[in-house]
């Protein structure tokens, strides 16, 4: 993945059917394609270095069926394991939790919902007719990446749009470098399941 300059941008398309978005650092610079493959039992997320589809960079496969509590493995475009994320099944229920597993299994980072209050109403009012459509500029949840030590390095947000099209990722503190790439392909796999949320 290229350098990162943060704050990141997360623009999904409308116009498509398959569910997908680009990512862009702050200068515009495209840094991934993500497109979601669609009508499949189990998830299965290509990612691209931009628009046009030509490099693989990347491939994220669930480990069972379709499963709120399924465990989603990130592999480069050799296959290599770069470890997984993990959402924590009925726990998530109320306030969504993740985890970040690098490649040899071991637990490195957690990702939460900051206020599960924001699914609550955003739920709520999502199903009344006319004012539902406009609960994407009311309510935007976000969500931390904390280290081990409950620090929080980075911090994913919801922009207020139609059809939840807009997140934006803001780092808040320093952390391993070499675990940059392994964090914003977890973060861009929580997306696709989140977003259907509202």
């Amino acid at each position: 993945m290229k350098e990162i300059k943060y704050p990141v941008s997360f623009k999904f398309n409308i116009g498509t059917i398959a569910n997908d978005f680009v990512a862009k650092d702050t200068l515009g610079i495209t840094l991934a394609y993500v497109k979601q493959k669609m009508f499949k039992l189990k998830e299965d997320i290509l990612i691209y270095d931009d628009e046009s589809k030509s490099n693989l960079e990347y491939r994220i496969h669930a480990d069972k069926w379709i499963d709120f509590s399924a465990a989603y493995s990130m592999k480069d475009k050799n296959g290599t394991e770069l470890g997984k994320i993990a959402r924590k099944g009925w726990k998530s229920l109320w306030k969504t939790e993740y985890e970040l597993i690098d490649q040899h299994q071991k637990l490195q980072y957690h990702v939460r919902e900051d206020n599960a209050w924001v699914k609550v109403f955003d739920g709520i009012l999502g199903q009344i007719p006319i004012i539902g459509g406009f609960t994407g500029y009311f309510f935007n949840p976000s969500y931390s990446v904390l280290d081990l030590n409950n620090k929080a390095v980075l911090r994913m947000k919801k922009e207020a749009s139609f059809f939840g099209r807009k997140f934006e990722l803001s780092k808040l503190n320093d952390f391993d470098a070499d675990d940059e790439e392994r964090i914003i392909l977890g973060l861009m796999m929580m997306l696709l399941l989140e977003r259907r949320k509202g």
